[in-house]
């Protein structure tokens, strides 16, 4: 008999994974049932409710698509977008960069709106760019995991307004931000979102929570072509996680145990207090990095709590360091990406992993392989 893989025992402060809260961990080896049996459809109503509230929307097409987020840009994005649809992308990291190119394969033709990576989108200059026509989706990230930067509550109604002025539905990747910072979806007009289970929400990787409004539900029903993706038609799905439950794919139930005890964690601790525990941790760490000489990349107000980049100092190296965390100390943090390769670490404080003995610990270790 082959020998089983044990996997390392890591502590996870990296861009994601998170480590999985243990009750996670519980529900995910509890019996796995049929995708059809009346108890799983029973959880699935759970489910969608608690992310309609986690979410902040009444929509009714709110629910786990069977993928990792990107899985779920791709289903929220095929579903809205026609081969020559106008769609525009602010711009200032990896993820938006990916939001485009996803647009761009499905036929859209994709205006792009770029800000430096580490600094906030401009969106004063992405509502200029709509004032020029007429567009059928403007996009952003709420969370760009690749730099740290958030976009905020003034830059979501920046865009609301553009939106309005365009045409356009408001479309948002909010893969990091869910249950570490408020997303609140109704009240600020946002149209169409997709998450990962990964990040705040300390639940495995492999489901993408996402949500759309009625005004995103109308353009999918008014599509003049069918959408190119069976997976992802949500005209398809959404029967399934709809009163009809009509069969489509075989949901990964256990996954769904997990989604669904990760979502009832957040609300027994209560939704405003875990933002606040993932604020407060993430200014402890902001100042005990500042206390020892090291720069962080975004500007203060600007910055995200699940996720901080810190500017690798002169004569340090990224790689070196990172290694030694994880092999004396199974401490992961991330690297930069793109053209922050090498230039920044990036640390993540999401789900169970935001507290105070977490990045003392952090900074002790990093003291010690620096």
């Amino acid at each position: 008999m082959a020998a089983s893989f044990c996997p390392p025992a890591r502590l996870l402060l990296g861009p994601g994974p998170c480590n999985t809260a243990p009750e996670v961990l519980e529900a995910l080896s509890r019996p796995t049932i049929g995708h059809l049996d009346p108890a799983f459809l029973e959880l699935m109503n759970q489910i969608g409710e608690r992310l309609r509230r986690l979410f902040g929307t009444s929509n009714k097409l709110t629910f786990p698509v069977s993928a990792t987020g990107s899985g779920g840009m791709q289903a929220v994005l095929a579903n809205l977008i026609e081969p020559g649809d106008p769609v525009l992308v602010g711009i200032n990291g990896v993820f938006g960069v990916r939001f485009a190119e996803c647009a761009r394969r499905l036929g859209a033709e994709v205006v792009e709106v770029h800000a430096a990576w580490g600094e906030p989108l401009d969106c004063n200059a992405i509502a200029l760019e709509a004032s020029r026509k007429r567009f059928k989706i403007i996009g952003a990230v709420h969370a760009e995991t690749s730099t740290g930067v958030l976009l905020g509550s003034d830059g979501i109604a920046k865009l609301r307004s553009a939106c309005d002025a365009s045409g356009a539905l408001l479309v948002l990747d909010t893969v990091t931000s869910l249950a570490g910072l408020p997303v609140e979806l109704d009240a600020r007009g946002i149209d169409a979102t997709w998450s990962g289970t990964q990040k705040c929400l300390a639940c495995p990787p492999g489901l993408s929570p996402i949500s759309l409004s009625p005004r995103a539900m109308q353009v999918i029903a008014a599509r003049k072509t069918p959408v190119t993706s069976w997976y992802f038609d949500l005209s398809l799905i959404s029967k399934y996680w709809g009163s009809d439950r009509a069969y489509h794919h075989t949901a990964p139930i256990n996954m769904l145990y997990g989604i669904h005890e990760a979502l009832g964690i957040v609300f027994e601790e209560g939704v405003d207090e875990r933002f606040e525990r993932h604020a407060s941790a993430a200014r402890r760490l902001w100042r005990g990095l500042e206390s020892r000489g090291y720069e962080l990349l975004v500007e203060e107000k600007h910055r995200l709590f699940p996720l901080t980049s810190v500017k690798i100092p002169e004569g340090v190296d990224d790689v070196s360091v990172r290694k030694k965390l994880l092999e004396n100390y199974d401490i992961e943090i991330g690297g930069g990406l793109g053209p922050l390769a090498g230039k920044i670490w990036r640390i993540g404080l999401m789900g169970q992993n935001a507290n105070s003995g977490t990045v003392d610990l952090l900074l002790h270790k990093l003291d010690e392989v620096t």
